[in-house]
């Protein structure tokens, strides 16, 4: 079975972005325990981008199941309510993609995979 895909955009004012990303820094100790201990994770990544004034987290899982349990994880649902309070939008519904084909690159393992 190929892996899933999760994409959950945040974006925010540009004035705003700064302390945004500070906010999502400070919520890896909150949120890590919970996600690495999650069945399926096959990798987890939060990204921010202040050319588009945007935070992102991209997951890669075992299934479409494994993705979603991000959808009722309460600690990531609890500390969306402070980004929010400070303008921030996230986009909905968030994004579930069936793996099409992957590439791993020469940083991981030097091979391509189809």
């Amino acid at each position: 079975m190929k892996p899933v895909v999760r994409v959950s955009i945040l974006r925010c004012a540009p004035e705003h972005f700064a302390e945004l990303r500070q906010m999502a820094a400070e919520a890896d100790s909150v949120l890590r325990p919970g996600i690495e201990a999650m069945d399926g994770l096959l990798s987890f990544y939060f990204g921010a981008d202040e050319a588009t004034s945007s935070l992102t987290n991209v997951s890669l899982w075992t299934s479409l199941e494994a993705a979603k349990q991000l959808d009722t994880f309460q600690p990531m649902l609890d500390l969306g309510k402070p980004f929010i309070a400070k303008g921030a939008t996230f986009e909905r519904p968030i994004m579930n993609y069936a793996t099409l084909w992957q590439l791993k690159g020469s940083a991981s393992s030097g091979e391509a995979a189809a």
